[in-house]
């Protein structure tokens, strides 16, 4: 039985789902209309009228949302079939059929935003001279420098960890990219797995040259071009790139927790250690080294996307952010409201006296937040004739202007109350911090 309450002067409605076996028909599963959802943003990066860059940023928004999906949504429905759930939801699937209709709808969407980037997107970067290049059509200008660099800046960030019995199979953190290389002595056949985790702290995307400004080649290329000086007299037999994503869900019993925020840093330390949902290969990868990986990892045939390399399509904000205005669309910068803009340069009794003269209506981000919101608090911190602030807080940037005002204001002896809402998805751990400080 579902109740339906409405608003004032209709009476509520009581529905049996048992009367009605085509109920769920009229019902849409939440985790299929969220990627109907970024389906649109993939329709984004599609569509040839937006401006190239901005495509290219829909597509790596578009991989962002999908990986937050799988750590979320994807590991959500995952445990309760861990759990033993069998009963459909109010949309009439079981656990079991949401997780394949969820799966084959996400790898469908995966195969589109391929080929998008590579059949349309690539050319099209191409025409306006902006080149995401392979190591085999490098020069040999190129490669030299590419080599310096890998000695340089590359080789001394990297930690490669071969698999032999004495060494068990690394530990491989969510959403990282890796290298997954099979190697053997030169004297012996024996073949062993190592693995090389491209590092997160170097951009995706390296200039071929300091003189070439928009040519580029991936940084895990430049790594398997020099995989022989990271395993010294060894053969390099194969390798290919590899990505998996975790559980990165959990659940925060409130009511039995003595001091919440300190629960919740202990879930996000626990966080990067959940359970594997999804490993992307590159599709060409040897049928021996994807069993061994999925055997390794616990992952099952349905949860592994097959990839043109690049893997990880989020890297491709980094090509959006390029300095190409014709390409992007034009800046827009809200504006101060004209009170506001006679008050510049004033003390907080100039500010707030100009606000009691009229209501001001704001509508960002036409309207400069900055210029508006973050004054407003910035001169009460200020003001000796301002008491106390309340303030809530859902999401913090990591330089907040906001919370920076509070702190001052809480410095200069105000009374000031912030509620942080420490549980904001993917952003609890800013949160944390902003609540400790």
């Amino acid at each position: 039985m579902i109740h339906f309450p409405f608003t004032k002067g209709l009476n509520n409605i009581d529905v049996n789902i048992d009367a009605y076996p085509d109920f769920s028909e009229l019902l849409i599963d939440r985790e299929l209309s969220w990627l109907d959802f970024n389906e649109r943003v993939l329709e984004l990066a599609e569509d040839s009228n937006l401006p190239l860059l901005e495509r290219v940023r829909f597509l790596a928004i578009f991989s962002s949302n999908l990986d937050d999906f799988y750590m979320i949504r994807v590991a959500t429905v995952k445990r309760k079939i861990e759990n033993g759930v069998i009963e459909k939801n109010l949309a009439g699937l079981t656990p079991n059929d949401l997780l394949s209709k969820v799966l084959s709808k996400s790898r469908e969407l995966a195969d589109r935003q391929a080929a998008l980037f590579h059949q349309e997107l690539k050319p099209a970067l191409e025409a306006e001279d902006i080149n995401i290049v392979s190591w085999k059509i490098l020069t040999d200008i190129e490669k030299i420098y590419l080599n310096e660099y890998f000695l340089n800046t590359i080789f001394p960030v990297l930690t490669p960890l071969a698999v032999d019995p004495s060494h068990p199979f690394p530990y491989i953190s969510g959403l990282s990219l890796n290298l997954a290389v099979i190697v053997s002595h030169k004297d012996l056949k024996d073949q062993f797995f190592a693995r090389v985790k491209v590092p997160p702290v170097l951009p995706r995307f390296i200039q071929t040259h300091k003189s070439l400004k928009n040519r580029f080649i991936t940084l895990e290329e430049v790594i398997a071009a020099n995989l022989q000086e990271l395993f010294p007299g060894m053969n390099i037999e194969d390798f290919y790139t590899f990505r998996v994503t975790r559980n990165q869900d959990f659940e925060l019993d409130e009511e039995d927790s003595e001091d919440l925020l300190e629960t919740m840093e202990q879930e996000l330390l626990q966080r990067s250690f959940g359970p594997p949902v999804r490993l992307e290969v590159d599709r060409n990868i040897k049928p021996y080294l994807l069993n061994r990986l999925m055997e390794e990892l616990e992952i099952t045939e349905n949860e592994v996307i097959h990839n043109q390399e690049p893997i990880d399509l989020t890297c491709l904000n980094q090509i959006a952010d390029l300095d190409c205005k014709a390409l992007k669309y034009p800046v827009f910068r809200g504006k101060t409201p004209s009170l506001f803009l006679e008050t510049e340069g004033e003390d907080s009794e100039t500010f707030f006296n100009a606000l009691r003269k009229n209501e001001i209506l704001l509508h960002h981000p036409y309207d400069s937040f900055t210029g508006s919101v973050v004054r407003f608090l910035e001169n009460a911190a200020s003001d000796p004739n301002v008491l106390a602030i309340k303030q809530t807080l859902y999401r913090t940037s990591g330089d907040s202007p906001i919370v920076e005002a509070l702190i001052e204001a809480a410095e200069a002896g105000k009374q000031v109350l912030a509620v942080v809402e420490i549980r904001a998805r993917f952003d609890e751990l800013a949160n944390v911090r902003w609540a400790r400080k």
